[in-house]
């Protein structure tokens, strides 16, 4: 067993926190801080998604819909600052594409309610190959029987609509 669990937090909001709104659609859609702890000594690699299980209304959820994909993150880097741009992602770092069907991180955007965004992180014992641009389901495809450990950070996001009486 290893000592140190994995850990995600962020300086943007805390686990089970509102996210604030310059992460989402409604702000500048800047991915948020994270940082990390307790990256086993032996994994080779780490891999960020996050998603929001909760579309497109949390009274009838009917899908994931996923937001961010990273893999082959370094596991000595322990943090992504606040909206990173994929130039200066850690070296080695490849993308997955989100649900909009485009690579890097689309905030959220919750058509109704409050949804939950989960921030997953997983440390893997290799380094996987190029994807190309994976969806999410493809690359947990490859990630099967690899992790080591994950950590999870749960933000939450409702949309505060202008005016509900205007067309």
């Amino acid at each position: 067993m290893h000592a140190m669990s994995l850990n995600l937090t962020s300086a943007s909001f805390p686990h089970k926190g509102m996210v604030p709104v310059r992460h989402t659609c409604d702000g500048d859609d800047l991915s948020p801080q994270l940082v990390w702890t307790g990256v086993p000594a032996d994994a080779q690699s780490l891999v960020l998604i996050v998603d929001d299980p909760d579309a497109p209304d949390p009274k009838a959820p009917r899908m994931t819909w996923v937001h961010w994909v990273l893999y082959n993150i370094p596991p000595q880097v322990n943090q992504l600052p606040e909206g990173i741009a994929a130039a200066d992602l850690p070296v080695g770092t490849l993308q997955g594409l989100n649900d909009w069907r485009r690579t890097g991180y689309g905030g959220p955007c919750p058509p109704i309610g409050m949804h939950r965004y989960f921030h997953k992180l997983f440390a893997l014992d290799c380094r996987l190959p190029d994807l190309r641009m994976p969806g999410k389901a493809a690359l947990e495809k490859a990630m099967q029987g690899h992790v080591l450990a994950q950590a999870e950070l749960i933000g939450l996001y409702q949309r505060q609509l202008k005016s509900e009486s205007s067309p």
